[in-house]
C-alpha cells in the first residue's frame, strides 16, 4: 500500500478476515501473562472474537481481582503465571519491561518448541544484552504493537472500530509465526497491520513517549499555559486555549481530516498565523528530537528504565513526580473544566 508516496506492506481485515484467523488459531491456547496495561485489552477483545484465551496473573493481587472483575474465572480461564505458560502454546508476553526480566527464567522454561512468544513491545528483544531476554531457536518470535493504549483498543473494539498496530517477526522457527502474527493482530482489534522490526518499533515507541505523545506535548503546554498567566490571562482561559480546545476541538477533525483540513476550515486570522508559526516550532525542537533518537539508538533510555524500575523505591517515586503534576494549578485547572463539560446528552 502507498503511504505518501511510499510502498509499505500492509495487512488489513479484508484479506486476513476475522474467520480465517480463528481458523488459523484453532489449536492454540493463548495465554495472555499480565494483567495490566495492554493484557486486560487484547486478552477480552481475543476472547470476545472466539478465541481460546486463557490469562496468568499472580494470585492475591490487584490485577487478579481486576481479571476475575472483568469476568475470567480462577481454574477455567485464570490461572497463575507459570501454570498458564505450562497450558498456552501462544505466550503473550504483556507484562511491563521491568516484569519481564524479572519474570523471564519462569516464562524461558516453559517455551517448549513449536509454541510462540509474543510481545507488544520490542524492548525485551531489542535489548536483550541489558534484559537477559534471549528466546530459545525453536520457538516463533513475533509482535504485534496497537498503537495506543489497552484501554484505547478495548474502547474502540466495543465501538466497532479498530486500532492500527504494527508487527514483526523476529524468529519464525514453525514456518507458521507470520499467520500467526496476523491471525494475533486481527484478534485483538487492530483496526490495519503496518511491517517493522522489533529494533524499530522500541526506537519510535521510546521517541514518541518521550516525544509528540506525552513529553513533549506536557512540555509544550506547561509553556503556553505559564506564558499565558504570567500575562495575566485566568486559570480558566489559560487552559481552555492551550489544553482544552486542542483536545476536544481540534485534535478530533485532525483524525478524521488530517491537518491541512482543519487549516482550511479555521479563520484566516489562524491560518495565517499557524503556517507562520509551525515552522519555527519545528526548527526549535528538530535537534531535542535528535538528541532524543540518538540515546534511544544508543540504549541509553533503556538503562534508564531498567536502572530506574527496578529500584525497590520506583512505584513511591512514580507516585511522587505524578502527584506533582496533578496538583499543579494547569492540571487542577482542567479537572475543574472537565467537570463542566456538558453530557453528550445534552448536544441533540
Amino acid at each position: 500500500m502507498n503511504f505518501g508516496g511510499v510502498e509499505e506492506q500492509v495487512v488489513t481485515r479484508t484479506e486476513f478476515t476475522l474467520e480465517h484467523s480463528k481458523a488459523v488459531l484453532a489449536a492454540e491456547t493463548i495465554a495472555v501473562i499480565g494483567y495490566g496495561v495492554q493484557g486486560p485489552g487484547q486478552a477480552l477483545n481475543l476472547k470476545d472474537n472466539g478465541f481460546n484465551v486463557i490469562v496468568g496473573q499472580r494470585k492475591n493481587s490487584a490485577t487478579w481481582d481486576k481479571a476475575v472483575a472483568d469476568g475470567w474465572k480462577p481454574g477455567k480461564d485464570l490461572f497463575e503465571i507459570e501454570e498458564a505458560c505450562e497450558k498456552g502454546t501462544i505466550i503473550q508476553y504483556l507484562l511491563s519491561d521491568a516484569g519481564q526480566i524479572a519474570l523471564w527464567p519462569v516464562v524461558r522454561k516453559h517455551l517448549t518448541a513449536g509454541k510462540a512468544l509474543y510481545f507488544s513491545h520490542g524492548f525485551g528483544i531489542t535489548y536483550n544484552d541489558r534484559t537477559g531476554i534471549v528466546p530459545p531457536p525453536d520457538v516463533d518470535v513475533i509482535l504485534v504493537a496497537p498503537k495506543g493504549s489497552g484501554t484505547s483498543l478495548r474502547r474502540l473494539f466495543l465501538e466497532g472500530r479498530g486500532l492500527n498496530s504494527s508487527y514483526a517477526v523476529y524468529q519464525d522457527a514453525t514456518g507458521r509465526a507470520y499467520d500467526r502474527t496476523f491471525a494475533l493482530g486481527v484478534g485483538i482489534g487492530s483496526g490495519y497491520l503496518f511491517e517493522t522490526t522489533f529494533k524499530k518499533e522500541v526506537f519510535s515507541d521510546l521517541t514518541g513517549e518521550r516525544g509528540t505523545l506525552m513529553g513533549a506535548i506536557q512540555g509544550i503546554f506547561a509553556a503556553q499555559y505559564q506564558t499565558l498567566r504570567e500575562n495575566g490571562h485566568s486559570p480558566s482561559e489559560a487552559f481552555n486555549e492551550t489544553v482544552e480546545e486542542l483536545s476536544q476541538s481540534l485534535m478530533p477533525l485532525i483524525a478524521e481530516n488530517g491537518m491541512d483540513w482543519m487549516y482550511a476550515n479555521c479563520s484566516t486570522t489562524a491560518q495565517r498565523g499557524a503556517l507562520d508559526w509551525w515552522t519555527k516550532f519545528r526548527d526549535a525542537t528538530l535537534p531535542v528530537f535528535k538528541s532524543l533518537y540518538e540515546s534511544v539508538k544508543t540504549g541509553t533510555e533503556a538503562q534508564i528504565s531498567i536502572d530506574s524500575n527496578s529500584r525497590p523505591d520506583y512505584r513511591a517515586k512514580l507516585n511522587a513526580e505524578l502527584q506533582e503534576m496533578r496538583e499543579s494549578e494547569m492540571w487542577k485547572t482542567g479537572e475543574t473544566v472537565r467537570k463542566l463539560r456538558p453530557e453528550r446528552s445534552f448536544q441533540k
